[in-house]
Protein backbone atom coordinates (compact mmCIF):
# COMPACT_ATOMS: atom_id res chain seq x y z
CA UNK A 1 0.00 0.00 0.00
CA UNK A 2 1.50 3.62 -0.89
CA UNK A 3 2.39 6.14 1.51
CA UNK A 4 -0.04 8.77 1.62
CA UNK A 5 1.00 12.10 1.15
CA UNK A 6 -0.50 15.47 1.49
CA UNK A 7 1.09 18.77 -0.20
CA UNK A 8 -0.36 22.15 1.07
CA UNK A 9 1.23 25.10 -1.14
CA UNK A 10 -0.59 28.23 -1.99
CA UNK A 11 1.11 27.87 -5.38
CA UNK A 12 -0.48 25.95 -8.21
CA UNK A 13 2.76 25.18 -10.30
CA UNK A 14 4.36 24.02 -6.67
CA UNK A 15 2.12 21.33 -6.08
CA UNK A 16 2.12 20.43 -9.50
CA UNK A 17 5.79 19.50 -9.47
CA UNK A 18 6.00 18.11 -6.14
CA UNK A 19 3.23 15.37 -7.02
CA UNK A 20 4.88 14.22 -9.81
CA UNK A 21 8.17 13.81 -8.60
CA UNK A 22 6.84 11.81 -5.74
CA UNK A 23 4.20 10.14 -7.73
CA UNK A 24 7.15 8.94 -9.95
CA UNK A 25 8.68 7.42 -6.88
CA UNK A 26 4.78 5.34 -5.92
CA UNK A 27 4.09 7.62 -3.36
CA UNK A 28 0.02 8.63 -3.76
CA UNK A 29 -0.30 12.79 -3.31
CA UNK A 30 -3.20 15.30 -2.56
CA UNK A 31 -2.71 18.80 -2.65
CA UNK A 32 -4.59 22.00 -0.60
CA UNK A 33 -4.27 25.45 -1.42
CA UNK A 34 -4.71 26.42 2.07
CA UNK A 35 -5.00 25.71 5.36
CA UNK A 36 -9.12 24.90 5.05
CA UNK A 37 -8.67 22.61 2.73
CA UNK A 38 -6.02 20.85 4.11
CA UNK A 39 -8.03 20.23 7.62
CA UNK A 40 -10.63 19.18 5.59
CA UNK A 41 -8.43 16.65 3.84
CA UNK A 42 -6.53 15.58 6.96
CA UNK A 43 -9.71 14.99 8.51
CA UNK A 44 -11.07 13.05 5.70
CA UNK A 45 -8.20 10.79 5.74
CA UNK A 46 -4.85 11.46 7.88
CA UNK A 47 -1.81 11.18 5.54
CA UNK A 48 1.60 9.85 6.04
CA UNK A 49 3.04 12.92 5.36
CA UNK A 50 2.38 16.45 5.02
CA UNK A 51 4.54 18.55 3.14
CA UNK A 52 3.82 22.24 3.84
CA UNK A 53 4.48 25.57 2.64
CA UNK A 54 5.81 28.20 5.22
CA UNK A 55 3.98 31.33 4.23
CA UNK A 56 0.14 30.36 2.41
CA UNK A 57 -1.05 33.68 1.05
CA UNK A 58 -4.94 34.33 1.75
CA UNK A 59 -5.19 31.87 4.18
CA UNK A 60 -7.11 31.85 7.52
CA UNK A 61 -3.88 30.33 9.16
CA UNK A 62 -0.61 30.70 8.03
CA UNK A 63 1.96 27.71 7.35
CA UNK A 64 3.51 27.84 10.89
CA UNK A 65 0.23 28.28 12.59
CA UNK A 66 -0.97 25.04 10.54
CA UNK A 67 2.00 23.43 11.88
CA UNK A 68 1.21 23.46 15.54
CA UNK A 69 -2.49 22.70 14.81
CA UNK A 70 -1.36 19.41 13.26
CA UNK A 71 1.02 18.98 16.02
CA UNK A 72 -1.63 19.43 18.85
CA UNK A 73 -4.23 16.86 16.61
CA UNK A 74 -2.14 14.65 14.84
CA UNK A 75 1.06 14.52 16.76
CA UNK A 76 1.83 11.39 14.76
CA UNK A 77 2.24 12.65 10.77
CA UNK A 78 5.79 13.93 10.02
CA UNK A 79 5.71 17.45 8.77
CA UNK A 80 8.27 18.80 5.94
CA UNK A 81 8.05 22.56 5.53
CA UNK A 82 8.62 24.64 2.54
CA UNK A 83 9.98 27.85 1.39
CA UNK A 84 10.65 30.35 -1.40
CA UNK A 85 11.56 33.24 1.12
CA UNK A 86 13.33 31.58 4.37
CA UNK A 87 15.79 32.10 6.98
CA UNK A 88 17.44 30.28 9.49
CA UNK A 89 15.61 31.47 12.21
CA UNK A 90 11.83 30.45 10.60
CA UNK A 91 13.95 27.09 9.60
CA UNK A 92 15.32 26.79 13.40
CA UNK A 93 11.58 27.52 14.76
CA UNK A 94 9.28 24.97 12.53
CA UNK A 95 11.81 22.49 14.17
CA UNK A 96 11.45 23.65 17.50
CA UNK A 97 7.22 23.42 17.05
CA UNK A 98 7.49 19.74 15.78
CA UNK A 99 8.53 19.89 11.96
CA UNK A 100 10.95 17.18 10.67
CA UNK A 101 12.74 19.18 8.69
CA UNK A 102 13.08 22.40 6.70
CA UNK A 103 13.52 22.63 2.82
CA UNK A 104 14.14 25.83 0.46
CA UNK A 105 12.93 26.86 -3.13
CA UNK A 106 13.87 25.95 -5.31
CA UNK A 107 14.88 22.46 -4.09
CA UNK A 108 16.85 19.34 -5.52
CA UNK A 109 14.68 16.52 -6.67
CA UNK A 110 16.84 14.35 -4.70
CA UNK A 111 17.14 16.40 -1.74
CA UNK A 112 13.14 16.03 -1.50
CA UNK A 113 13.08 12.66 -2.00
CA UNK A 114 15.58 11.44 0.86
CA UNK A 115 13.64 13.92 2.86
CA UNK A 116 10.32 12.26 2.82
CA UNK A 117 11.54 8.77 3.17
CA UNK A 118 13.37 9.43 5.88
CA UNK A 119 10.35 11.28 7.54
CA UNK A 120 8.02 8.50 6.69
CA UNK A 121 10.56 5.66 8.09
CA UNK A 122 11.03 8.01 11.42
CA UNK A 123 7.10 8.45 11.98
CA UNK A 124 7.05 4.62 11.34
CA UNK A 125 9.75 3.36 13.75
CA UNK A 126 8.10 5.65 16.21
CA UNK A 127 4.90 3.95 16.08
CA UNK A 128 6.29 0.89 15.92
CA UNK A 129 8.22 1.57 18.65
CA UNK A 130 5.61 2.75 20.59
CA UNK A 131 3.39 -0.07 20.47
CA UNK A 132 6.14 -2.33 21.63
CA UNK A 133 6.13 -0.32 24.60
CA UNK A 134 2.26 -0.56 24.78
CA UNK A 135 2.65 -4.66 24.42
CA UNK A 136 5.34 -4.69 27.16
CA UNK A 137 3.57 -1.83 29.41
CA UNK A 138 2.48 -4.47 32.40
CA UNK A 139 5.32 -6.40 32.73
CA UNK A 140 7.56 -4.50 34.44
CA UNK A 141 4.81 -2.23 36.72
CA UNK A 142 2.99 -4.13 39.77
CA UNK A 143 0.20 -1.70 40.09
CA UNK A 144 -1.60 -1.05 42.69
CA UNK A 145 -1.16 0.53 46.55
CA UNK A 146 -2.34 -2.57 49.05
CA UNK A 147 -0.42 -3.49 51.69
CA UNK A 148 0.73 -6.88 49.76
CA UNK A 149 1.61 -5.09 46.94
CA UNK A 150 3.59 -2.26 48.16
CA UNK A 151 5.82 -4.62 50.34
CA UNK A 152 6.45 -6.52 47.20
CA UNK A 153 7.61 -3.82 45.65
CA UNK A 154 9.76 -2.65 48.81
CA UNK A 155 11.38 -6.05 48.64
CA UNK A 156 12.36 -6.00 45.00
CA UNK A 157 13.49 -2.52 45.51
CA UNK A 158 16.04 -4.03 48.16
CA UNK A 159 17.11 -7.38 46.30
CA UNK A 160 17.43 -5.99 42.69
CA UNK A 161 20.54 -4.61 43.21
CA UNK A 162 22.16 -7.84 43.86
CA UNK A 163 22.69 -11.11 42.36
CA UNK A 164 20.57 -12.98 45.13
CA UNK A 165 18.83 -15.36 43.44
CA UNK A 166 14.89 -15.24 43.60
CA UNK A 167 11.84 -17.64 44.29
CA UNK A 168 8.21 -16.28 43.82
CA UNK A 169 5.10 -18.19 45.17
CA UNK A 170 1.60 -17.42 44.21
CA UNK A 171 -1.39 -18.43 42.22
CA UNK A 172 -1.79 -18.68 38.56
CA UNK A 173 -2.58 -15.09 37.35
CA UNK A 174 -1.78 -13.60 40.12
CA UNK A 175 1.51 -11.46 38.44
CA UNK A 176 4.60 -13.78 39.24
CA UNK A 177 6.17 -12.96 35.85
CA UNK A 178 5.33 -9.49 36.04
CA UNK A 179 7.66 -9.01 39.43
CA UNK A 180 10.26 -11.13 38.21
CA UNK A 181 10.48 -8.84 35.14
CA UNK A 182 10.07 -5.69 37.60
CA UNK A 183 13.30 -7.76 39.61
CA UNK A 184 15.35 -7.95 36.18
CA UNK A 185 14.64 -4.06 35.30
CA UNK A 186 15.35 -2.65 38.99
CA UNK A 187 18.87 -4.54 38.67
CA UNK A 188 21.70 -3.64 37.44
CA UNK A 189 21.28 -6.62 34.58
CA UNK A 190 18.35 -4.75 33.00
CA UNK A 191 19.97 -3.50 29.67
CA UNK A 192 21.50 -7.64 29.19
CA UNK A 193 18.99 -10.29 28.49
CA UNK A 194 15.49 -11.37 30.25
CA UNK A 195 14.91 -15.03 28.98
CA UNK A 196 11.52 -16.99 30.03
CA UNK A 197 12.31 -21.15 30.64
CA UNK A 198 8.46 -22.45 30.08
CA UNK A 199 8.71 -25.76 32.49
CA UNK A 200 5.11 -26.64 32.53
CA UNK A 201 5.31 -26.14 28.66
CA UNK A 202 8.73 -27.86 27.09
CA UNK A 203 8.31 -31.26 26.59
CA UNK A 204 10.43 -33.09 29.48
CA UNK A 205 12.74 -35.19 26.19
CA UNK A 206 13.47 -31.38 25.12
CA UNK A 207 14.02 -29.46 28.82
CA UNK A 208 17.57 -30.07 28.55
CA UNK A 209 18.43 -29.32 24.65
CA UNK A 210 16.54 -25.87 25.78
CA UNK A 211 17.99 -25.28 28.70
CA UNK A 212 21.97 -25.99 28.17
CA UNK A 213 21.86 -26.20 23.79
CA UNK A 214 23.33 -28.91 21.85
CA UNK A 215 26.78 -29.11 20.05
CA UNK A 216 27.19 -29.66 16.45
CA UNK A 217 26.15 -32.50 14.69
CA UNK A 218 24.01 -33.64 17.84
CA UNK A 219 20.94 -31.62 17.06
CA UNK A 220 18.07 -33.95 15.44
CA UNK A 221 17.72 -32.07 11.84
CA UNK A 222 20.66 -30.23 12.06
CA UNK A 223 24.46 -30.22 11.65
CA UNK A 224 24.85 -26.50 13.75
CA UNK A 225 25.09 -26.18 16.85
CA UNK A 226 22.44 -24.67 19.13
CA UNK A 227 22.65 -21.94 21.80
CA UNK A 228 20.79 -22.99 24.85
CA UNK A 229 18.56 -20.66 27.07
CA UNK A 230 21.30 -20.46 29.62
CA UNK A 231 23.76 -19.15 27.33
CA UNK A 232 21.33 -16.95 25.91
CA UNK A 233 20.82 -15.11 29.36
CA UNK A 234 24.43 -14.45 29.69
CA UNK A 235 24.95 -11.17 32.03
CA UNK A 236 21.00 -11.16 32.26
CA UNK A 237 18.45 -13.27 34.12
CA UNK A 238 17.08 -16.39 33.45
CA UNK A 239 13.37 -16.96 34.81
CA UNK A 240 12.51 -20.42 35.41
CA UNK A 241 8.66 -20.04 35.14
CA UNK A 242 6.70 -22.87 37.49
CA UNK A 243 9.94 -24.48 38.33
CA UNK A 244 7.59 -27.03 40.12
CA UNK A 245 6.94 -28.58 36.93
CA UNK A 246 10.60 -29.38 35.81
CA UNK A 247 11.62 -32.99 35.34
CA UNK A 248 13.02 -34.35 38.12
CA UNK A 249 16.32 -35.75 36.06
CA UNK A 250 16.87 -31.56 35.07
CA UNK A 251 17.03 -30.85 38.34
CA UNK A 252 19.84 -32.52 39.36
CA UNK A 253 21.51 -30.53 36.36
CA UNK A 254 20.36 -27.15 37.49
CA UNK A 255 21.55 -27.75 41.11
CA UNK A 256 25.15 -28.14 39.07
CA UNK A 257 24.92 -25.17 37.20
CA UNK A 258 23.54 -22.77 39.88
CA UNK A 259 26.55 -24.04 42.09
CA UNK A 260 29.42 -23.04 39.70
CA UNK A 261 27.99 -21.09 36.64
CA UNK A 262 29.02 -24.05 34.15
CA UNK A 263 27.24 -27.20 32.16
CA UNK A 264 28.17 -28.35 29.19
CA UNK A 265 26.03 -28.71 25.72
CA UNK A 266 24.09 -31.72 25.10
CA UNK A 267 26.68 -34.08 23.40
CA UNK A 268 29.64 -31.92 23.87
CA UNK A 269 32.58 -31.84 25.99
CA UNK A 270 33.10 -28.47 26.67
CA UNK A 271 32.64 -26.96 29.77
CA UNK A 272 30.42 -23.39 29.31
CA UNK A 273 31.20 -20.67 31.78
CA UNK A 274 28.10 -18.16 32.21
CA UNK A 275 26.88 -15.15 34.41
CA UNK A 276 23.32 -15.45 34.91
CA UNK A 277 20.95 -14.75 37.50
CA UNK A 278 17.88 -17.53 38.12
CA UNK A 279 14.63 -16.40 39.05
CA UNK A 280 12.23 -19.09 39.48
CA UNK A 281 8.48 -18.95 39.89
CA UNK A 282 5.33 -21.76 40.89
CA UNK A 283 2.18 -22.15 41.81
CA UNK A 284 3.27 -25.22 43.88
CA UNK A 285 3.63 -25.91 47.10
CA UNK A 286 7.56 -27.14 46.84
CA UNK A 287 7.57 -28.11 50.38
CA UNK A 288 4.85 -30.83 49.67
CA UNK A 289 6.28 -31.77 46.26
CA UNK A 290 9.76 -32.32 48.10
CA UNK A 291 8.39 -34.55 50.62
CA UNK A 292 6.17 -36.67 47.77
CA UNK A 293 9.35 -36.90 46.08
CA UNK A 294 8.91 -34.94 42.96
CA UNK A 295 10.92 -32.16 43.94
CA UNK A 296 14.69 -31.82 45.21
CA UNK A 297 15.25 -30.42 47.99
CA UNK A 298 18.62 -29.20 47.20
CA UNK A 299 17.75 -27.02 44.14
CA UNK A 300 14.99 -25.90 46.50
CA UNK A 301 16.71 -24.21 48.95
CA UNK A 302 19.35 -22.78 46.52
CA UNK A 303 16.41 -21.30 44.53
CA UNK A 304 14.60 -20.18 48.24
CA UNK A 305 17.40 -17.88 49.06
CA UNK A 306 15.13 -14.41 48.76
CA UNK A 307 11.07 -15.19 48.45
CA UNK A 308 8.35 -13.26 47.63
CA UNK A 309 4.61 -14.40 47.62
CA UNK A 310 2.36 -12.36 45.07
CA UNK A 311 -1.33 -12.43 46.44
CA UNK A 312 -4.41 -13.53 44.98
CA UNK A 313 -6.51 -10.56 43.72
CA UNK A 314 -9.04 -10.93 46.40
CA UNK A 315 -6.21 -10.56 49.16
CA UNK A 316 -6.00 -7.05 47.32
CA UNK A 317 -9.23 -6.20 46.36
CA UNK A 318 -8.25 -2.06 46.67
CA UNK A 319 -6.71 -2.54 43.65
CA UNK A 320 -8.85 -3.25 41.17
CA UNK A 321 -9.91 0.25 40.19
CA UNK A 322 -6.37 1.11 39.66
CA UNK A 323 -5.95 -2.02 37.93
CA UNK A 324 -9.10 -1.72 35.91
CA UNK A 325 -7.83 1.86 34.65
CA UNK A 326 -4.45 0.34 33.77
CA UNK A 327 -6.03 -2.06 31.80
CA UNK A 328 -8.56 0.08 29.84
CA UNK A 329 -5.83 2.13 29.30
CA UNK A 330 -3.33 -0.30 27.75
CA UNK A 331 -5.99 -2.23 25.80
CA UNK A 332 -7.67 1.32 24.29
CA UNK A 333 -3.88 1.89 23.13
CA UNK A 334 -3.66 -1.04 21.79
CA UNK A 335 -7.20 -1.74 20.01
CA UNK A 336 -7.08 2.39 19.13
CA UNK A 337 -10.31 2.91 20.84
CA UNK A 338 -11.11 5.29 23.45
CA UNK A 339 -11.10 3.97 26.80
CA UNK A 340 -14.62 3.49 28.82
CA UNK A 341 -14.79 4.50 32.19
CA UNK A 342 -15.90 1.82 34.55
CA UNK A 343 -18.92 3.38 36.50
CA UNK A 344 -19.48 3.03 40.53
CA UNK A 345 -21.91 0.23 40.07
CA UNK A 346 -19.64 -1.88 38.18
CA UNK A 347 -16.36 -0.94 39.61
CA UNK A 348 -18.18 -2.51 43.12
CA UNK A 349 -19.37 -5.40 41.45
CA UNK A 350 -15.80 -6.13 40.37
CA UNK A 351 -14.45 -5.64 43.96
CA UNK A 352 -17.12 -8.15 45.08
CA UNK A 353 -16.37 -10.54 42.69
CA UNK A 354 -14.35 -14.10 43.75
CA UNK A 355 -11.74 -13.73 40.68
CA UNK A 356 -10.62 -17.29 40.11
CA UNK A 357 -8.48 -16.04 37.17
CA UNK A 358 -7.37 -13.40 39.06
CA UNK A 359 -5.01 -10.33 37.29
CA UNK A 360 -4.93 -12.31 34.54
CA UNK A 361 -8.64 -12.64 34.21
CA UNK A 362 -9.70 -9.27 35.38
CA UNK A 363 -7.62 -7.85 32.52
CA UNK A 364 -9.09 -9.75 30.36
CA UNK A 365 -12.92 -8.83 31.72
CA UNK A 366 -11.45 -5.12 30.69
CA UNK A 367 -10.18 -5.85 27.51
CA UNK A 368 -14.10 -7.13 26.66
CA UNK A 369 -16.05 -4.75 28.21
CA UNK A 370 -14.02 -2.33 25.92
CA UNK A 371 -14.78 -3.86 22.54
CA UNK A 372 -18.23 -5.73 24.07
CA UNK A 373 -20.10 -3.40 25.98
CA UNK A 374 -22.79 -2.32 24.33
CA UNK A 375 -23.46 1.60 25.23
CA UNK A 376 -21.96 4.67 23.95
CA UNK A 377 -17.90 4.98 23.97
CA UNK A 378 -18.49 8.25 26.21
CA UNK A 379 -21.05 6.61 28.69
CA UNK A 380 -19.89 4.74 31.75
CA UNK A 381 -19.76 0.90 31.76
CA UNK A 382 -22.62 -0.42 34.23
CA UNK A 383 -23.14 -3.69 36.06
CA UNK A 384 -25.66 -4.78 33.89
CA UNK A 385 -22.66 -4.66 31.25
CA UNK A 386 -20.31 -6.89 32.99
CA UNK A 387 -19.66 -10.99 31.52
CA UNK A 388 -22.11 -13.06 32.25
CA UNK A 389 -20.06 -14.96 35.00
CA UNK A 390 -19.40 -12.29 37.22
CA UNK A 391 -22.86 -10.43 36.72
CA UNK A 392 -24.87 -13.41 38.11
CA UNK A 393 -22.22 -13.07 40.95
CA UNK A 394 -23.26 -9.61 41.38
CA UNK A 395 -24.72 -8.21 44.15
CA UNK A 396 -28.58 -7.54 44.13
CA UNK A 397 -28.17 -3.76 44.88
CA UNK A 398 -26.74 -3.40 41.96
CA UNK A 399 -28.41 -5.38 39.20
CA UNK A 400 -30.79 -3.28 36.97
CA UNK A 401 -34.10 -4.81 37.94
CA UNK A 402 -33.31 -4.53 42.27
CA UNK A 403 -34.84 -1.20 42.52
CA UNK A 404 -38.62 -2.28 41.00
CA UNK A 405 -38.30 -4.42 44.12
CA UNK A 406 -38.59 -1.44 46.57
CA UNK A 407 -42.05 -0.35 44.78
CA UNK A 408 -44.13 -2.46 46.38
CA UNK A 409 -43.27 -1.75 50.22
CA UNK A 410 -43.62 0.57 52.02
CA UNK A 411 -41.44 3.17 53.11
CA UNK A 412 -39.45 2.07 56.31
CA UNK A 413 -39.79 -1.62 55.04
CA UNK A 414 -38.22 -0.36 51.60
CA UNK A 415 -35.09 1.53 53.37
CA UNK A 416 -34.22 -1.58 55.15
CA UNK A 417 -33.88 -3.68 52.31
CA UNK A 418 -32.11 -0.91 50.73
CA UNK A 419 -29.79 -0.60 53.54
CA UNK A 420 -29.38 -4.39 53.85
CA UNK A 421 -28.56 -4.68 49.98
CA UNK A 422 -26.26 -1.42 50.28
CA UNK A 423 -24.33 -3.42 53.21
CA UNK A 424 -24.20 -6.50 51.31
CA UNK A 425 -22.74 -5.51 48.18
CA UNK A 426 -20.00 -3.49 50.35
CA UNK A 427 -19.32 -6.21 52.62
CA UNK A 428 -18.88 -8.32 49.32
CA UNK A 429 -16.96 -5.19 47.94
CA UNK A 430 -14.07 -5.18 50.52
CA UNK A 431 -13.80 -8.85 51.17
CA UNK A 432 -15.97 -9.14 54.46
CA UNK A 433 -13.44 -6.34 55.96
CA UNK A 434 -15.77 -4.76 58.21
CA UNK A 435 -12.69 -2.22 59.06
CA UNK A 436 -12.72 -1.18 55.51
CA UNK A 437 -16.39 -1.66 55.07
CA UNK A 438 -17.37 0.51 57.69
CA UNK A 439 -14.04 3.10 56.37
CA UNK A 440 -15.65 3.22 53.50
CA UNK A 441 -19.76 3.61 54.53
CA UNK A 442 -18.67 5.98 56.86
CA UNK A 443 -19.70 4.32 60.01
CA UNK A 444 -18.55 3.11 63.26
CA UNK A 445 -16.69 -0.46 63.15
CA UNK A 446 -18.75 -1.30 65.84
CA UNK A 447 -22.25 0.62 64.71
CA UNK A 448 -21.62 -1.46 61.48
CA UNK A 449 -21.05 -4.73 63.45
CA UNK A 450 -24.70 -3.80 64.99
CA UNK A 451 -25.95 -2.90 61.87
CA UNK A 452 -25.07 -5.66 60.27
CA UNK A 453 -26.40 -8.29 62.96
CA UNK A 454 -29.79 -6.11 63.43
CA UNK A 455 -30.21 -6.60 59.28
CA UNK A 456 -29.25 -10.13 58.85
CA UNK A 457 -26.48 -9.75 56.77
CA UNK A 458 -24.51 -12.34 56.36
CA UNK A 459 -23.67 -14.84 53.47
CA UNK A 460 -19.71 -16.40 52.32
CA UNK A 461 -18.18 -12.97 52.05
CA UNK A 462 -19.18 -11.89 55.30
CA UNK A 463 -16.42 -13.01 57.83
CA UNK A 464 -16.50 -11.17 60.66
CA UNK A 465 -20.32 -10.12 61.45
CA UNK A 466 -20.53 -11.65 64.93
Amino acid sequence: MAEDILIVDDEDDIRLLISGVLEDEGYETRDASNAEQAVEQIVARRPSLVILDIWLEDSRLDGMELLHLIRRENPNVPVVMISGHGSVESAVQAIKVGAYDYIEKPFKTDRLITIVRRAIEAARLRRENHELRVRAGTETELVGDSTPVVQLRHGIDKVAPTGSRVLITGPAGAGKEVAARMLHACSRRSSQPFVVVSCALMEPDRMEVALFGVESGQASGSEGRKIGLFEQAHNGTLLLDEVGDMPIETQAKIVRVLQDQTFERVGGSQRIKVDVRVVATTTRDLLEEIQSGQFREDLYYRLNVVPFEVPNLTERREDIPKLAEHFMRRASEQAGVPPRRVGPDAMTALQAYHWPGNVRQLRNVIEWLLIMSSNGTGDSIRADMLPPEIHEKTPRALQSNSNTEFLALALRDAREEFERQYLEAQVSRFGGNISKTAMFVGMERSALHRKLKSLGVKGPNVKSVE
